[in-house]
């Protein structure tokens, strides 16, 4: 990790989720130990987590609770969430952000409400109209960015085109990669196919996006072959691609169990391969790819899975880490200025953009 110890605590919303507040302390005691000199902010109820508390003295020393016992519920709708949510733990953690209390924050609670949230109290950064979700894809080669996930039903050109620089700071802050290759998600490879708004943002990309390492379309299959490092759609694309491998991966691994259960025999072959089925199994598990980040934020705000057990916690815990580590809104800010694109500017209607953003969540 880059310039050593995180100079802020990160801010954890420790009553969303399912698991909450138990998987969030014990996630967080295990990025302690991955990421020594950690501190940690607890927004939730003290009364539930101080028990817990006292039996990881190492992750109390590191940490300190601000109480509330407001939470935002997992089917609150996110308009309701954004409108009645002020002092809930997820707005308390988000706002830690702003005030320059915390460095980064993550949740497991309610994603529309917490995007929503996230883009009234953080806004957006210089040149970013609509912030994406970006998350990490297993491949043949290793893992890949994918974005938007599910922030934006709808995305233009110029969307797709800072979704690619976006992706790209991501990349390098997250994946560790010096030049990652950029491919925008299409019905084929061909330079007549696709939506225009896809076409345009090709064109986007090869006149200004001068520092990106563009590879051009790619199809479904490209993702998980890893053709490209950073894939650059829109998110309702995006959320159906990310649901459909999850739902592929389990497939996978449900088949895989009954075979081997199916008999006897199959059983003792399954014993056999048990070193090799295991690493299969670990390389099919969604918990090591926790943690999406809604990036274009002016801060840093990490999703992670709703139902997330302490080792995933952990994982979103630690792309927050690398996110902070890596100063990637800097990142993302220059890229945005030598693109070339207009600077765009914040106005008065925000609140009216955040519940925007929650009405297309509840749409979903």
């Amino acid at each position: 990790m880059p310039n050593g110890k995180l100079q802020l605590p990160i801010a954890l919303d420790a009553m969303g989720g399912d698991n909450a507040p138990a998987c969030v302390l014990r996630g967080a005691a295990m990025a302690l130990v991955r990421h020594p000199g950690s501190k940690f902010q607890f927004y939730g109820n003290r009364y539930l987590m101080e028990p817990m508390l006292q039996t990881m003295p190492q992750l109390k020393a590191a940490s300190e609770i601000v109480h509330t016992e407001l939470a935002i519920a997992n089917d609150d709708k996110p308009s309701h969430a954004v409108r009645r949510g002020k002092g809930s733990s997820m707005w308390l953690a988000i706002e830690s952000v702003k005030e320059g209390k915390s460095c980064a924050i993550v949740s497991a609670g309610n994603t529309g409400a917490l995007m929503a949230m996230s883009k009234l109290i953080l806004r957006t950064l210089p040149g970013i109209s609509r912030p994406a979700i970006a998350g990490l894809f297993p491949t043949l080669r290793g893992e890949c960015v994918m974005l938007d996930l599910g922030a934006n039903v709808e995305s233009d050109s110029v969307d797709l085109f800072r979704f690619a620089i976006m992706g790209d700071a991501f990349a390098r802050a997250v994946l560790g990669l010096s030049r990652p290759k950029i491919g925008l998600l299409n019905i084929g490879e061909e330079e007549l196919k696709g939506r225009d708004e896809v076409k345009q943002a090709r064109d986007l990309i090869k006149a200004n996006g001068h520092d990106l390492n563009f590879h051009g379309f790619i199809e479904g299959n490209d993702i998980a072959e890893g053709t490209v490092d950073v894939v650059v759609t829109d998110g309702f694309t995006g959320n159906v691609a990310l649901k459909t491998a999850e739902g592929a991966a389990r497939l996978i691994r449900t088949y895989l169990k009954d075979a081997f259960n199916s008999s006897p025999v199959a059983k003792a072959g399954g014993f056999l391969a048990y070193g090799a089925l295991k690493a299969v199994k670990e390389k099919l598990d969604d918990r090591r790819h926790n943690g999406a980040m809604f990036l274009g934020l002016n801060g840093i705000a990490v999703k992670s899975h709703g139902g997330a057990d302490a080792y995933s916690f952990c994982n979103a815990i630690s792309v927050a880490v690398e996110l902070v580590a890596h100063h990637i809104n800097d990142r993302i800010i220059q890229e945005i200025k030598l693109s070339g694109l207009p600077q765009l500017t914040q106005d008065a209607s925000t609140l009216a953009a955040a519940v925007s953003t929650a009405a297309h969540e509840e749409s979903r």
